[in-house]
């Protein structure tokens, strides 16, 4: 048993209520069970009861044993001088207040109704293998999960723009400045997202804006800063991007980064860093001010045509500087063009429209929609045990439910959780 429950049980009055009685005998009516409180102090406020004939208005601590107030030591904590119920499972102590009169206590134990219970032990103390769940929440009807994916998106969505927030507000709200930070990042996935963002964040943005419009200068530019021009290569191309670097070096005052930082271990040729900031260059040399285009687009063809642009000649035939491959094109394929779109672009939307107190919530959700499922050990999971997903819309969806649902165990502020709970 835990107090997360006994919240549970007394927020949505999961008890019976016939004849309702204190431990002293005295008939308890509840008017308003209160606000939970997720602070400091009592756990429900401003609860409104009737004790015999007297109303009461204050506030409500709910505890596993009763003899757990004096383990927290609210005797003397003036926070506690309000309460006017202690809700406890297992009554082992009598609760005094400062008038020495025994605090009103409401024991749970032999009330709560016996499918809540089990209900309860099957979700918490029945080990599973992956999420609390996993038994039972093919019972939840579909319009409970439908529902819930959609709050469980946006919550999402609110939590990784609050994340992006921190960078806009370093960028001086520059959303074309964060936009390359954040697709940099993305295209190192996730073997190297971390030195990519580095290699971002290493570039004055007013930098990237002056030499995006000459692409071999961005290209000298961005290898540089990633020290892919430091070694001794006999190459004309490598030669001519090595001397371009050193001028902008020089010119801008920059530190590059130690190529050591960027991965290629176990890594396809064509997820190289090379090839993935040759990409890079390509779309900003191409796309100049690109957020203000993508910000207007609503259809999911329109962000594949912006993102389809092509590799220098000199990477048709090379995954790196040191050796020549077989001629291919290189551009960026719809699967990476998705989670570009699902990672980076919708985010940054949704956090730009909620500036502006303009968020059009149906055309996300409907952008996802047209997009594949992402493919991961998660959603493979979900499927195990018969939760499917149509579209990157129901993943993204799961990510959240799996991550800070299911993960922390969070079952009772979970639609799912509290659905199984109630059956």
């Amino acid at each position: 048993m835990n107090e997360d429950f006994l919240h549970y049980v007394w927020k949505y009055k999961l008890f019976s209520k016939v004849d309702l009685r204190t431990l002293n005998n005295k008939v308890l009516t509840i008017i308003k069970a209160g606000l939970h409180n997720k602070n400091a102090g009592p756990d429900f406020l401003n609860a409104q009861l009737k004790i015999e004939n007297q109303t009461w208005a204050g506030n409500v601590e709910i505890h596993v044993k009763a003899s757990d107030w004096y383990l927290h030591n609210h005797e003397t904590d003036a926070n506690y001088d309000a309460v006017i119920l202690h809700v406890v499972w297992e009554n082992d102590a009598t609760i005094y207040m400062k008038n020495n009169q025994p605090l009103p206590t409401l024991v749970l134990k032999d009330l709560v109704n016996e499918n809540v219970l089990n209900n309860y032990r099957n979700l918490f103390l029945t080990p599973t293998s992956w999420i609390p769940c996993q038994n039972s929440i093919k019972i939840v009807d579909g319009f409970t999960l439908d529902n819930w994916k959609e709050r469980l998106f946006f919550e999402r969505l609110e939590r990784k723009s609050e994340e992006i927030k921190i960078i806009l507000e370093k960028e001086n709200n520059n959303f074309e400045a964060v936009l390359f930070q954040l697709l940099a990042k993305n295209f190192g996935l996730k073997v190297n997202g971390d030195a990519f963002l580095r290699l971002a964040q290493s570039i004055d943005f007013s930098i990237i804006q002056k030499v995006s419009s000459n692409e071999n200068q961005f290209s000298a530019l961005l290898f540089g800063q990633a020290g892919f021009l430091e070694d001794k290569i006999e190459d004309e191309y490598h030669q001519q991007l090595k001397n371009e670097y050193k001028y902008l070096e020089h010119k801008f005052k920059l530190e590059f980064i130690p190529k050591s930082n960027f991965s290629f271990f176990r890594m396809r040729p064509s997820n190289f860093p090379t090839i993935r900031i040759a990409q890079l260059v390509s779309l900003f040399h191409e796309q100049q001010s690109l957020f203000s285009k993508l910000i207007n687009l609503e259809e999911l063809k329109d962000f594949y045509a912006l993102f389809s642009v092509d590799v220098q000649s000199f990477w048709k035939t090379h995954y790196n500087f040191e050796s020549t491959s077989k001629s291919s094109h290189k551009k960026l394929t719809k699967s990476f063009i998705d989670l570009l779109i699902i990672n980076t672009v919708i985010p940054l939307k949704f956090l730009y429209q909620k500036s502006r107190g303009e968020v059009n919530e149906d055309s996300f959700i409907n952008i996802l929609k047209k997009i594949k499922p992402e493919k991961n050990s998660v959603i493979s999971k979900f499927a195990e045990i018969g939760i499917n997903s149509k579209n990157a819309f129901e993943t993204q969806s799961l990510l959240e439910l799996k991550n800070n649902y299911c993960a922390p165990k969070r079952c009772l502020e979970c639609a799912i959780g509290k659905t199984i709970l109630n059956k």
